[in-house]
């Protein structure tokens, strides 16, 4: 292998260990965390395909019970499991509104908005690049990932050291 290769993979791993353990050290036990997806799943266990335990909305604060290779054990005080650190913040997430000024959850959105057309550039896009059967495109998609088992995800995952398993 080239030695420059071998420089640079070296380093991206090192880059990548540091980014996660960083992540880590934001979080102490007993301390808060905060949920940053529109919802968040809490397992069961610290793995990536584990059962659900619970689903939490964007921005709840979360005690930290527990800090493990990368996951963290929390409650809200009705929920508590296992996230991945990633999908936490230290700090509370804005609850306003996206770059569009829409709200972040379908909820917030109003029949008008949603039913907007697309951008003329997104059209045009979309258009240049032969993407205009969506429907056929969906269907293809939901075929190939009905495939794809869970047992495939997980060792994906953790033979790419993504995800979870960074």
């Amino acid at each position: 292998m080239n030695p420059l290769a071998s420089l640079r993979a070296a380093l991206a791993l090192l880059a990548s260990l540091g980014a996660t353990l960083a992540a880590l050290a934001a979080f102490e036990v007993g301390g808060a965390a905060y949920t940053k997806r529109l919802e968040t799943v809490v397992r069961a266990e610290p793995r990536a395909l584990a059962a659900a335990a619970g689903k939490l909305g964007y921005a709840r604060k979360l005690k930290v019970l527990e800090v493990r290779d990368g996951w963290l054990r929390v409650s809200d005080g009705n929920v508590t499991g296992w996230v991945f650190a990633g999908n936490l913040s230290d700090e509370k997430p804005s609850e306003g509104k996206g770059a569009d000024g829409l709200g972040f959850a379908a909820s917030e959105t109003t029949a008008t908005a949603a039913a907007r057309p697309l951008a003329p550039a997104a059209v045009d896009y979309a258009a240049g690049r032969n993407l205009g059967s969506a429907r056929e495109d969906l269907d293809w998609l939901l075929a190939q990932g009905a495939r794809v088992t869970p047992e495939q995800v997980e060792a994906f995952l953790q033979a790419q050291k993504k995800g979870e398993y960074q």
